[in-house]
């Protein structure tokens, strides 16, 4: 399997998730300090207090993307491995962050880092816990957002984005697979519900890529054709 990365990014967002985890830890502190010395100053406190958290929420996102090891590209590198030569993963190089491209068929790899049990209620996904992970929900960890609509995107964002390079032939159909990487995870989803896409643990991902390569596959050509216009610049 070829692989296709964005170090340039990578480095980038690891750079400001480290910034920004620290930073907001010093924020929060100095909130609190305030608060202690100068009650007075309850308004200053609040706010430093408000922007602490907003600055740890936002290192939260981009140290589960990229500023811990191994990251999401990292466990779908090693999830994929064994994949043959036709295929090509795609980290931050295209306009969705994990793209593999191959006689698989084109998958948009959506990995997700939440932890507890993930069930499905009406063709969404939730996320279920106990006291303890509410809290860690809220103060250490990413909330599960809706991938529901996240699935939709992705899949038209790549389908406009390959529709203008590839003009004049037929796209391809475009899977997705939702993959959950946290060790801690666990799927419930109830018989009879449809998730927006396959939701798989790690280690299901290969499995589930080349179960639907069984029924459909692409061939080396369009493969070729999809390949290029990926690197390819609109003009």
């Amino acid at each position: 399997m070829n692989i296709i990365r964005n170090d340039r990014l990578i480095h980038r967002n690891s750079r400001i998730a480290m910034i920004t985890t620290f930073g907001g830890l010093f924020v929060l502190l100095g909130g609190l300090l305030i608060s202690f010395k100068s009650p007075e100053q309850m308004g200053l406190s609040w706010a430093a207090l408000m922007l602490g958290f907003l600055l740890s929420q936002l290192g939260i996102y981009f140290s589960n993307r990229w500023g811990r090891h191994p990251r999401p590209d990292e466990q779908l590198d090693t999830a994929l491995k064994g994949l043959d030569s036709r295929h090509t993963l795609y980290h931050y190089s295209t306009p969705v962050p994990h793209l593999l491209v191959g006689p698989s068929g084109l998958w948009v790899i959506m990995p997700y880092y939440q932890r507890g049990t993930i069930t499905c209620s009406n063709g969404r996904l939730k996320q279920k816990g106990n006291l303890g992970l509410s809290f860690l929900k809220v103060f250490a960890q990413e909330g599960l957002g809706r991938p529901d609509l996240e699935v939709d995107g992705a899949i038209d964002s790549l389908r406009s984005y390959l529709g203008k390079r590839m003009e004049g032939y037929d796209l391809p159909s475009i899977n997705a697979a939702m993959v959950f990487t946290n060790p801690k995870v666990e799927l419930d989803i109830p018989e009879g519900e449809t998730p927006p896409a396959p939701a798989v643990l790690l280690k299901g991902l290969k499995s589930l890529v080349r179960k639907e390569a069984k029924s459909k596959s692409l061939s080396q050509e369009k493969v070729k054709l999809i390949e290029d216009a990926l690197l390819r610049t609109k003009s």
